[in-house]
């Protein structure tokens, strides 16, 4: 409970992300990636990781 969220554009929701890392865009902009947890497809999020 309380873990990083991101949309799935695959899944069409909100879902919580597996294994999130946070990383730069090219702009420096904070950005977390991820996992969804039910098809695997890369999951982004600006702001980076929540805390």
């Amino acid at each position: 409970m309380g873990g990083t969220q991101g949309y799935c554009v695959k899944c069409k929701a909100k879902v919580e992300m597996k294994d999130p890392v946070e990383s730069k865009t090219k702009r420096g902009t904070k950005i977390a990636k991820g996992k969804c947890p039910q098809c695997g497809t890369t999951v982004c999020r600006m702001g980076g990781l929540q805390k």
